[in-house]
Protein backbone atom coordinates (compact mmCIF):
# COMPACT_ATOMS: atom_id res chain seq x y z
CA UNK A 1 0.00 0.00 0.00
CA UNK A 2 1.42 3.26 -1.25
CA UNK A 3 1.16 6.13 1.12
CA UNK A 4 1.20 10.06 0.22
CA UNK A 5 0.98 13.46 1.54
CA UNK A 6 -1.55 14.59 -0.79
CA UNK A 7 -3.90 12.26 -2.89
CA UNK A 8 -6.40 14.30 -5.17
CA UNK A 9 -9.01 12.80 -7.21
CA UNK A 10 -9.57 14.62 -10.22
CA UNK A 11 -7.43 16.32 -12.85
CA UNK A 12 -9.58 19.22 -14.22
CA UNK A 13 -8.53 23.23 -13.09
CA UNK A 14 -8.61 22.97 -9.34
CA UNK A 15 -6.82 19.32 -8.92
CA UNK A 16 -4.11 19.80 -11.00
CA UNK A 17 -3.29 23.22 -9.70
CA UNK A 18 -3.76 21.75 -6.27
CA UNK A 19 -1.25 18.80 -7.46
CA UNK A 20 1.36 21.22 -8.66
CA UNK A 21 1.27 23.40 -5.80
CA UNK A 22 1.06 21.06 -3.61
CA UNK A 23 4.17 19.62 -5.09
CA UNK A 24 5.87 23.06 -4.97
CA UNK A 25 5.43 22.91 -1.56
CA UNK A 26 7.78 19.67 -1.47
CA UNK A 27 4.59 17.11 -0.41
CA UNK A 28 4.44 13.49 -2.07
CA UNK A 29 1.78 14.25 -4.04
CA UNK A 30 -0.70 11.80 -6.60
CA UNK A 31 -3.54 12.81 -8.68
CA UNK A 32 -6.03 10.25 -9.58
CA UNK A 33 -7.69 10.88 -13.34
CA UNK A 34 -10.99 8.07 -14.51
CA UNK A 35 -10.13 9.19 -18.19
CA UNK A 36 -7.43 8.81 -20.51
CA UNK A 37 -6.25 12.40 -20.64
CA UNK A 38 -6.15 15.08 -17.89
CA UNK A 39 -7.81 18.21 -17.65
CA UNK A 40 -11.35 17.17 -16.44
CA UNK A 41 -14.15 18.96 -18.13
CA UNK A 42 -12.60 22.01 -18.64
CA UNK A 43 -10.26 20.45 -21.02
CA UNK A 44 -11.28 17.62 -23.06
CA UNK A 45 -15.05 19.03 -22.97
CA UNK A 46 -15.27 21.96 -22.07
CA UNK A 47 -13.59 25.90 -21.25
CA UNK A 48 -11.05 24.65 -23.80
CA UNK A 49 -12.42 23.17 -27.37
CA UNK A 50 -15.39 25.27 -26.88
CA UNK A 51 -12.82 28.60 -27.21
CA UNK A 52 -11.34 26.92 -29.61
CA UNK A 53 -14.69 26.72 -32.03
CA UNK A 54 -15.48 30.27 -31.01
CA UNK A 55 -12.44 31.49 -32.38
CA UNK A 56 -12.68 29.56 -35.72
CA UNK A 57 -15.92 30.44 -36.15
CA UNK A 58 -15.34 34.36 -35.10
CA UNK A 59 -12.95 34.13 -38.13
CA UNK A 60 -15.40 32.52 -40.22
CA UNK A 61 -18.26 34.54 -39.77
CA UNK A 62 -15.73 37.91 -39.98
CA UNK A 63 -14.88 36.55 -43.09
CA UNK A 64 -17.84 36.75 -44.54
CA UNK A 65 -19.58 39.18 -43.47
CA UNK A 66 -16.78 42.31 -42.77
CA UNK A 67 -13.29 41.15 -44.83
CA UNK A 68 -14.87 43.41 -47.93
CA UNK A 69 -15.13 46.48 -45.64
CA UNK A 70 -11.92 46.01 -44.99
CA UNK A 71 -10.45 46.03 -48.57
CA UNK A 72 -10.39 41.93 -48.38
CA UNK A 73 -11.89 40.05 -51.72
CA UNK A 74 -12.53 36.34 -51.45
CA UNK A 75 -13.88 34.75 -54.54
CA UNK A 76 -15.35 32.24 -52.17
CA UNK A 77 -15.54 31.73 -48.47
CA UNK A 78 -16.20 27.97 -47.46
CA UNK A 79 -17.07 26.36 -44.56
CA UNK A 80 -14.76 22.95 -43.56
CA UNK A 81 -16.57 21.43 -40.64
CA UNK A 82 -14.22 19.08 -40.55
CA UNK A 83 -11.13 20.73 -40.02
CA UNK A 84 -12.87 23.39 -37.73
CA UNK A 85 -13.62 20.48 -35.52
CA UNK A 86 -9.80 18.82 -36.14
CA UNK A 87 -8.44 21.79 -34.98
CA UNK A 88 -10.30 22.03 -31.90
CA UNK A 89 -9.20 18.48 -30.98
CA UNK A 90 -5.88 19.69 -31.60
CA UNK A 91 -5.38 22.70 -29.29
CA UNK A 92 -7.08 20.25 -26.81
CA UNK A 93 -4.30 17.79 -27.39
CA UNK A 94 -2.00 20.37 -26.85
CA UNK A 95 -3.48 21.12 -23.54
CA UNK A 96 -3.59 17.78 -22.31
CA UNK A 97 -0.49 16.74 -23.20
CA UNK A 98 1.06 19.87 -21.33
CA UNK A 99 -0.69 18.51 -18.25
CA UNK A 100 1.20 15.32 -18.51
CA UNK A 101 4.53 17.05 -18.78
CA UNK A 102 3.33 19.39 -15.86
CA UNK A 103 2.76 16.22 -13.69
CA UNK A 104 6.19 14.39 -14.69
CA UNK A 105 8.10 18.12 -14.24
CA UNK A 106 6.87 18.07 -10.44
CA UNK A 107 7.07 14.61 -9.84
CA UNK A 108 3.80 13.97 -9.25
CA UNK A 109 2.05 10.32 -9.39
CA UNK A 110 -0.14 9.71 -12.01
CA UNK A 111 -2.74 7.41 -11.46
CA UNK A 112 -5.58 6.43 -14.00
CA UNK A 113 -8.68 4.92 -13.00
CA UNK A 114 -12.20 5.26 -10.77
CA UNK A 115 -11.49 5.97 -6.88
CA UNK A 116 -13.64 5.21 -3.84
CA UNK A 117 -13.27 6.20 -0.59
CA UNK A 118 -13.38 2.95 1.43
CA UNK A 119 -12.90 5.50 4.64
CA UNK A 120 -12.14 8.51 6.05
CA UNK A 121 -8.70 7.41 5.58
CA UNK A 122 -7.86 5.06 2.74
CA UNK A 123 -9.14 5.07 -1.34
CA UNK A 124 -9.08 1.99 -3.41
CA UNK A 125 -8.34 2.95 -7.28
CA UNK A 126 -10.26 0.65 -9.96
CA UNK A 127 -8.02 1.07 -12.81
CA UNK A 128 -6.79 -0.82 -16.50
CA UNK A 129 -4.43 -2.87 -14.44
CA UNK A 130 -6.64 -3.83 -11.64
CA UNK A 131 -7.22 -2.59 -7.77
CA UNK A 132 -4.88 -0.68 -5.29
CA UNK A 133 -5.40 0.69 -2.33
CA UNK A 134 -3.52 4.21 -0.96
CA UNK A 135 -3.66 6.18 2.12
CA UNK A 136 -3.24 9.55 1.95
CA UNK A 137 -2.55 12.43 5.10
CA UNK A 138 -4.82 14.42 3.24
CA UNK A 139 -7.16 13.96 0.27
CA UNK A 140 -8.71 16.79 -2.52
CA UNK A 141 -11.50 15.77 -3.58
CA UNK A 142 -12.01 17.87 -7.20
CA UNK A 143 -14.44 15.65 -9.46
CA UNK A 144 -16.51 18.88 -11.18
CA UNK A 145 -19.80 18.35 -12.34
CA UNK A 146 -21.90 17.05 -15.13
CA UNK A 147 -24.69 18.67 -17.25
CA UNK A 148 -27.58 18.74 -15.39
CA UNK A 149 -31.24 17.47 -16.98
CA UNK A 150 -35.08 19.27 -16.34
CA UNK A 151 -37.83 17.08 -15.25
CA UNK A 152 -39.58 15.10 -18.65
CA UNK A 153 -35.89 15.46 -20.17
CA UNK A 154 -33.76 12.23 -20.75
CA UNK A 155 -30.27 13.35 -22.92
CA UNK A 156 -29.92 10.13 -24.92
CA UNK A 157 -26.83 12.01 -26.61
CA UNK A 158 -28.13 11.04 -29.93
CA UNK A 159 -30.50 14.10 -30.51
CA UNK A 160 -31.51 15.30 -27.14
CA UNK A 161 -27.47 16.42 -26.21
CA UNK A 162 -25.08 18.24 -23.88
CA UNK A 163 -22.31 20.70 -24.75
CA UNK A 164 -19.97 17.54 -24.26
CA UNK A 165 -21.83 15.75 -27.82
CA UNK A 166 -21.98 18.72 -29.55
CA UNK A 167 -18.43 19.38 -29.68
CA UNK A 168 -18.37 15.92 -31.00
CA UNK A 169 -20.74 16.28 -33.76
CA UNK A 170 -19.54 14.43 -37.12
CA UNK A 171 -21.53 17.62 -39.05
CA UNK A 172 -22.64 20.85 -39.17
CA UNK A 173 -26.49 20.77 -38.05
CA UNK A 174 -29.26 22.62 -40.03
CA UNK A 175 -31.49 23.54 -36.83
CA UNK A 176 -30.67 23.16 -32.84
CA UNK A 177 -33.17 24.45 -30.27
CA UNK A 178 -30.78 25.05 -27.51
CA UNK A 179 -32.68 25.16 -23.85
CA UNK A 180 -31.26 27.44 -21.91
CA UNK A 181 -30.12 30.92 -21.85
CA UNK A 182 -26.57 30.74 -19.73
CA UNK A 183 -23.33 31.12 -20.12
CA UNK A 184 -23.09 28.00 -21.73
CA UNK A 185 -26.29 28.31 -24.27
CA UNK A 186 -25.24 31.44 -25.32
CA UNK A 187 -21.83 30.25 -25.91
CA UNK A 188 -23.02 27.17 -28.35
CA UNK A 189 -25.51 29.36 -29.99
CA UNK A 190 -22.88 32.05 -31.06
CA UNK A 191 -20.63 28.94 -32.75
CA UNK A 192 -23.60 26.99 -34.24
CA UNK A 193 -25.65 30.34 -35.65
CA UNK A 194 -22.03 31.67 -36.98
CA UNK A 195 -21.43 27.78 -38.60
CA UNK A 196 -24.93 28.71 -40.64
CA UNK A 197 -27.39 26.36 -38.62
CA UNK A 198 -30.87 27.76 -37.37
CA UNK A 199 -30.59 28.37 -33.66
CA UNK A 200 -33.53 28.82 -31.09
CA UNK A 201 -32.82 29.31 -27.42
CA UNK A 202 -35.84 28.51 -25.06
CA UNK A 203 -34.77 30.42 -21.69
CA UNK A 204 -36.77 30.05 -18.47
CA UNK A 205 -36.05 33.13 -16.87
CA UNK A 206 -36.46 37.25 -18.31
CA UNK A 207 -33.49 37.64 -19.74
CA UNK A 208 -30.44 35.88 -20.82
CA UNK A 209 -27.10 35.29 -18.53
CA UNK A 210 -29.56 35.98 -15.91
CA UNK A 211 -27.18 35.62 -13.09
CA UNK A 212 -25.37 38.74 -14.43
CA UNK A 213 -26.51 42.50 -14.46
CA UNK A 214 -29.59 42.41 -16.24
CA UNK A 215 -27.82 45.05 -18.49
CA UNK A 216 -25.79 42.76 -20.12
CA UNK A 217 -28.28 39.97 -20.60
CA UNK A 218 -30.49 42.62 -22.27
CA UNK A 219 -27.47 43.56 -24.64
CA UNK A 220 -26.35 40.14 -25.67
CA UNK A 221 -30.57 39.54 -26.59
CA UNK A 222 -29.82 42.50 -28.87
CA UNK A 223 -26.70 41.55 -30.30
CA UNK A 224 -27.53 37.90 -30.89
CA UNK A 225 -30.44 38.62 -32.66
CA UNK A 226 -29.34 40.46 -34.69
CA UNK A 227 -26.84 37.60 -35.77
CA UNK A 228 -30.29 35.82 -36.30
CA UNK A 229 -30.34 33.86 -33.09
CA UNK A 230 -34.20 33.11 -32.36
CA UNK A 231 -34.88 33.86 -29.03
CA UNK A 232 -37.61 33.06 -26.76
CA UNK A 233 -38.12 34.35 -23.07
CA UNK A 234 -40.00 32.97 -20.41
CA UNK A 235 -39.93 29.88 -21.75
CA UNK A 236 -40.91 26.57 -19.88
CA UNK A 237 -39.76 23.21 -21.27
CA UNK A 238 -41.22 20.19 -20.06
CA UNK A 239 -40.52 17.82 -22.83
CA UNK A 240 -37.97 16.35 -25.59
CA UNK A 241 -38.53 13.51 -27.66
CA UNK A 242 -36.82 12.01 -30.03
CA UNK A 243 -37.78 11.29 -33.05
CA UNK A 244 -35.73 9.97 -35.37
CA UNK A 245 -33.99 11.83 -37.64
CA UNK A 246 -34.62 15.12 -35.11
CA UNK A 247 -36.69 15.78 -31.84
CA UNK A 248 -39.46 17.83 -30.63
CA UNK A 249 -39.16 19.89 -28.28
CA UNK A 250 -42.81 20.83 -26.03
CA UNK A 251 -43.19 23.76 -23.90
CA UNK A 252 -45.14 26.96 -22.39
CA UNK A 253 -45.36 30.30 -23.03
CA UNK A 254 -45.76 32.97 -19.81
CA UNK A 255 -48.88 32.47 -20.61
CA UNK A 256 -49.47 28.75 -20.67
CA UNK A 257 -50.14 28.75 -24.12
CA UNK A 258 -48.76 25.29 -25.45
CA UNK A 259 -45.71 24.94 -28.35
CA UNK A 260 -44.31 22.31 -30.08
CA UNK A 261 -40.77 23.16 -31.96
CA UNK A 262 -38.43 20.43 -34.20
CA UNK A 263 -34.61 20.08 -34.86
CA UNK A 264 -32.34 18.06 -35.78
CA UNK A 265 -30.98 18.45 -32.16
CA UNK A 266 -31.93 20.17 -28.81
CA UNK A 267 -29.18 20.57 -26.77
CA UNK A 268 -29.46 20.71 -22.89
CA UNK A 269 -27.77 23.69 -21.54
CA UNK A 270 -29.77 24.12 -18.13
CA UNK A 271 -26.68 24.30 -15.57
CA UNK A 272 -24.39 21.15 -14.00
CA UNK A 273 -24.73 19.29 -11.15
CA UNK A 274 -22.10 17.62 -8.60
CA UNK A 275 -20.48 14.45 -9.52
CA UNK A 276 -19.99 12.49 -6.33
CA UNK A 277 -21.27 9.24 -7.91
CA UNK A 278 -18.81 5.95 -7.09
CA UNK A 279 -16.81 8.24 -5.07
CA UNK A 280 -17.74 6.41 -1.51
CA UNK A 281 -18.36 9.27 0.22
CA UNK A 282 -21.18 6.86 2.15
CA UNK A 283 -18.08 5.03 3.57
CA UNK A 284 -17.15 8.40 5.04
CA UNK A 285 -18.22 11.43 7.24
CA UNK A 286 -18.15 13.85 4.40
CA UNK A 287 -21.30 15.61 4.78
CA UNK A 288 -23.45 16.82 1.39
CA UNK A 289 -26.18 19.66 1.24
CA UNK A 290 -29.72 19.11 0.04
CA UNK A 291 -28.63 19.54 -3.81
CA UNK A 292 -25.26 17.47 -3.60
CA UNK A 293 -22.96 19.38 -2.96
CA UNK A 294 -20.18 18.66 -0.89
CA UNK A 295 -20.23 20.99 2.30
CA UNK A 296 -17.31 22.45 3.32
CA UNK A 297 -15.73 25.58 5.49
CA UNK A 298 -13.61 28.64 4.47
CA UNK A 299 -10.75 26.48 4.17
CA UNK A 300 -12.94 24.04 1.52
CA UNK A 301 -12.41 21.67 4.20
CA UNK A 302 -14.77 19.17 4.74
CA UNK A 303 -16.60 17.30 7.92
CA UNK A 304 -13.59 15.00 7.64
CA UNK A 305 -10.53 17.27 8.23
CA UNK A 306 -8.01 15.38 6.51
CA UNK A 307 -10.38 15.68 3.31
CA UNK A 308 -11.17 18.53 0.88
CA UNK A 309 -13.31 19.58 -1.85
CA UNK A 310 -13.03 22.28 -4.45
CA UNK A 311 -14.42 23.34 -7.46
CA UNK A 312 -18.08 22.39 -9.15
CA UNK A 313 -18.64 19.66 -6.59
CA UNK A 314 -18.75 22.54 -3.31
CA UNK A 315 -21.32 24.59 -5.19
CA UNK A 316 -20.61 28.38 -5.52
CA UNK A 317 -20.15 29.82 -9.42
CA UNK A 318 -18.83 26.67 -11.36
CA UNK A 319 -16.01 28.03 -13.32
CA UNK A 320 -12.08 26.90 -13.60
CA UNK A 321 -10.56 30.07 -12.45
CA UNK A 322 -12.77 29.64 -9.34
CA UNK A 323 -11.58 25.81 -8.93
CA UNK A 324 -7.82 26.40 -9.33
CA UNK A 325 -7.80 29.49 -6.97
CA UNK A 326 -9.62 26.89 -4.67
CA UNK A 327 -6.73 24.03 -5.28
CA UNK A 328 -3.92 26.44 -4.23
CA UNK A 329 -5.94 27.33 -1.18
CA UNK A 330 -6.06 23.89 0.42
CA UNK A 331 -2.45 23.32 -1.10
CA UNK A 332 -1.42 25.88 0.63
CA UNK A 333 -3.65 25.32 3.53
CA UNK A 334 -2.11 21.92 3.93
CA UNK A 335 1.27 23.69 3.80
CA UNK A 336 0.58 25.84 7.41
CA UNK A 337 -0.32 29.01 4.67
CA UNK A 338 -2.82 31.52 5.96
CA UNK A 339 -4.65 31.54 2.28
CA UNK A 340 -7.90 33.14 1.64
CA UNK A 341 -10.00 34.05 -1.18
CA UNK A 342 -12.39 36.81 -1.85
CA UNK A 343 -15.23 35.23 -3.52
CA UNK A 344 -17.25 38.28 -4.90
CA UNK A 345 -13.81 39.58 -7.21
CA UNK A 346 -13.95 36.26 -8.81
CA UNK A 347 -15.17 37.51 -12.89
CA UNK A 348 -16.91 36.02 -14.98
CA UNK A 349 -17.14 35.50 -18.16
CA UNK A 350 -18.83 34.67 -21.66
CA UNK A 351 -17.06 34.52 -24.95
CA UNK A 352 -19.57 35.49 -27.21
CA UNK A 353 -18.85 38.09 -29.28
CA UNK A 354 -18.62 40.67 -28.08
CA UNK A 355 -17.15 39.02 -25.00
CA UNK A 356 -19.20 39.84 -21.46
CA UNK A 357 -16.93 40.33 -18.00
CA UNK A 358 -18.64 41.12 -14.80
CA UNK A 359 -17.22 41.56 -11.02
CA UNK A 360 -18.40 42.37 -7.99
CA UNK A 361 -21.67 43.31 -7.09
CA UNK A 362 -24.57 44.03 -10.00
CA UNK A 363 -26.83 47.22 -10.00
CA UNK A 364 -29.58 45.37 -9.27
CA UNK A 365 -27.65 44.13 -6.31
CA UNK A 366 -27.55 47.18 -5.05
CA UNK A 367 -30.76 48.40 -5.59
CA UNK A 368 -31.94 45.56 -3.82
CA UNK A 369 -30.10 46.17 -0.61
CA UNK A 370 -30.26 49.53 -0.77
CA UNK A 371 -26.73 50.45 -1.04
CA UNK A 372 -25.97 53.67 -2.51
CA UNK A 373 -23.86 53.64 -5.35
CA UNK A 374 -22.76 56.12 -8.45
CA UNK A 375 -22.90 54.69 -12.20
CA UNK A 376 -20.24 55.02 -14.75
CA UNK A 377 -21.11 54.18 -18.19
CA UNK A 378 -19.42 54.45 -21.61
CA UNK A 379 -20.21 52.80 -24.79
CA UNK A 380 -17.49 51.03 -27.10
CA UNK A 381 -19.24 53.21 -30.06
CA UNK A 382 -17.25 56.42 -28.69
CA UNK A 383 -14.17 54.39 -28.49
CA UNK A 384 -11.12 54.99 -31.48
CA UNK A 385 -10.00 51.83 -31.01
CA UNK A 386 -13.28 49.73 -31.12
CA UNK A 387 -14.12 51.94 -34.56
CA UNK A 388 -10.93 51.01 -35.73
CA UNK A 389 -11.31 47.28 -35.74
CA UNK A 390 -15.11 47.80 -36.33
CA UNK A 391 -16.12 46.35 -32.47
CA UNK A 392 -18.22 49.25 -31.52
CA UNK A 393 -21.33 47.14 -29.83
CA UNK A 394 -21.46 47.12 -26.00
CA UNK A 395 -20.35 49.34 -22.60
CA UNK A 396 -18.00 49.62 -20.15
CA UNK A 397 -20.11 50.27 -16.66
CA UNK A 398 -18.50 50.64 -13.25
CA UNK A 399 -20.28 51.05 -10.14
CA UNK A 400 -18.83 53.19 -7.47
CA UNK A 401 -19.74 53.80 -3.53
CA UNK A 402 -20.49 57.13 -3.58
CA UNK A 403 -18.58 58.49 0.02
CA UNK A 404 -15.03 56.64 -0.88
CA UNK A 405 -14.82 56.20 -4.41
CA UNK A 406 -14.71 52.38 -3.68
CA UNK A 407 -15.22 50.25 -7.09
CA UNK A 408 -18.62 47.84 -6.03
CA UNK A 409 -18.63 46.27 -9.69
CA UNK A 410 -17.92 46.63 -13.09
CA UNK A 411 -19.44 45.22 -15.80
CA UNK A 412 -18.35 45.23 -19.69
CA UNK A 413 -19.86 43.67 -23.19
CA UNK A 414 -17.78 44.95 -25.92
CA UNK A 415 -14.56 43.58 -27.58
CA UNK A 416 -12.05 41.50 -25.40
CA UNK A 417 -13.91 42.26 -22.25
CA UNK A 418 -12.61 38.80 -21.15
CA UNK A 419 -9.15 40.66 -20.66
CA UNK A 420 -10.43 43.65 -20.04
CA UNK A 421 -12.05 42.44 -16.57
CA UNK A 422 -8.55 41.66 -15.05
CA UNK A 423 -8.10 45.12 -14.32
CA UNK A 424 -11.07 45.90 -12.83
CA UNK A 425 -10.42 42.77 -10.55
CA UNK A 426 -7.38 44.07 -9.39
CA UNK A 427 -8.84 47.28 -8.73
CA UNK A 428 -11.63 45.55 -6.15
CA UNK A 429 -9.00 43.26 -4.77
CA UNK A 430 -6.72 46.35 -3.73
CA UNK A 431 -9.66 48.64 -2.60
CA UNK A 432 -8.50 51.09 -5.03
CA UNK A 433 -10.63 54.01 -5.70
CA UNK A 434 -12.67 54.65 -8.90
CA UNK A 435 -10.08 58.48 -8.96
CA UNK A 436 -7.00 55.91 -8.89
CA UNK A 437 -8.19 54.15 -11.69
CA UNK A 438 -8.89 57.04 -13.74
CA UNK A 439 -5.49 58.96 -12.63
CA UNK A 440 -3.43 56.09 -14.26
CA UNK A 441 -2.18 56.40 -18.20
CA UNK A 442 -3.97 54.03 -20.23
CA UNK A 443 -2.39 53.40 -24.02
CA UNK A 444 -4.43 55.38 -26.61
CA UNK A 445 -5.81 53.95 -28.86
CA UNK A 446 -6.52 50.75 -26.43
CA UNK A 447 -10.18 49.33 -25.83
CA UNK A 448 -9.16 49.49 -21.99
CA UNK A 449 -9.43 53.63 -22.52
CA UNK A 450 -13.55 52.27 -22.27
CA UNK A 451 -13.40 51.79 -18.31
CA UNK A 452 -10.99 55.19 -17.89
CA UNK A 453 -13.62 56.94 -19.63
CA UNK A 454 -16.66 54.95 -17.31
CA UNK A 455 -14.44 55.91 -14.12
CA UNK A 456 -14.51 59.39 -14.73
CA UNK A 457 -18.05 59.31 -15.57
CA UNK A 458 -18.57 57.47 -11.92
CA UNK A 459 -16.66 59.85 -10.26
CA UNK A 460 -18.85 62.87 -11.50
CA UNK A 461 -16.21 64.52 -13.56
CA UNK A 462 -17.25 63.49 -16.99
CA UNK A 463 -15.77 61.30 -19.77
CA UNK A 464 -13.15 63.04 -21.74
CA UNK A 465 -14.92 61.71 -24.86
CA UNK A 466 -18.40 61.60 -24.99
Amino acid sequence: MENYDVAIIGSGPGGYVAAIRGAQLGFKTVIIEKYDTLGGTCTNVGCIPTKALLDSTHHYADARNNFKIHGINLNEINLDFSQMYKRKSEVVGKNTSGLEFLMSKNKITRLQGVARFINNSTLEITGKEGVQTIVAKNYIIATGSKPSTIPGIVIDKRRIITSTEALALQEKPKTMVIIGGGVIGVEMASIFNRMGTQVTILEYADRLISTMDHELGKNLQKILKKEGIDIHLNQSVYKAENIGSSANVFFRDEKGKENVMEAEYVLMAVGRRPYTEGLGLENTNVELDQRGFIKVNEKCQTSVSAIYAIGDVIGGAMLAHKAEEEGVLVAETIGGQNHHIHYSRIPSVVYTWPEVASVGYTEEYLKNNQIEYKAGKFPFSASARARASMDTEGFAKVLVDPKYGEVLGVHIIGARAADLVAQAVIAQEFEVTAEDMFRISYAHPTYSETLKEAYLIASGQGAINI
